[in-house]
Formats: structure tokens, C-alpha cells, sequence
């Protein structure tokens, strides 16, 4: 680090960020996604109503959200297709000769 004064003024700095309850740390990335980690992680310094959805998402996503007993058949029966009749007999085409 630099000079006496340059740890102090860090010293204070971590000081004031501990007092608000927040903390200074580093992860790694992809160049490509710092401005979304920049971003979230000043919507949840806020620590608001906002954060508190962003948390619980993050988290679902990240823990991985167990599988719904029924979930692929909810699905299905939010088509938009649901109720059309749909043909789904398939032709069967003759043999094809085959000179071996």
C-alpha cells in the first residue's frame, strides 16, 4: 500500500462503509456482465422493498428452485393451443425397395 496517510484514509473508509452495514469485496466475472454486477449490487446496497425481491429471485435461481409435482402439465394447459384440434396421425409411407 502507499503512504501512512493512504491507510488511514482506507481504514476510515471501511469504517464508514461497516457503520452503514455495508462491505467492500471482489468477485470474479466476465468483463462483459460488470455493469449488471455493478447494478444489482447498488439496488441491493438500498436495501429496500426492491432488494428484498431481487434477494429471493437471485437466491431461487441460484439455489435451484425444487421441481413442481404438475409443472409440465400446467404448462401444457396454459397453451395457447389448448382447445385446437390438432391432427397428429402420422403417414406411413410405403417401403422403399432397396437393391443390396
Amino acid at each position: 500500500m502507499g503512504t501512512k496517510a493512504q491507510k488511514k484514509a482506507l481504514q476510515n473508509y471501511r469504517a464508514r462503509l461497516s457503520k452503514r452495514g455495508l462491505a467492500r469485496f471482489e468477485v470474479l466475472g466476465l468483463d462483459t456482465d460488470r455493469d449488471l454486477i455493478r447494478s444489482l449490487a447498488k439496488k441491493l446496497a438500498n436495501n429496500d422493498s426492491e432488494a428484498t425481491h431481487i434477494r429471493a429471485t437471485v437466491s431461487r435461481v441460484t439455489d435451484g428452485e425444487p421441481a413442481r409435482k404438475g409443472g409440465i402439465l400446467a404448462t401444457f394447459r396454459n397453451s395457447p393451443m389448448v382447445g385446437d384440434h390438432l391432427d397428429l396421425t402420422r403417414a406411413r409411407p410405403r417401403m422403399r425397395k432397396i437393391d443390396l
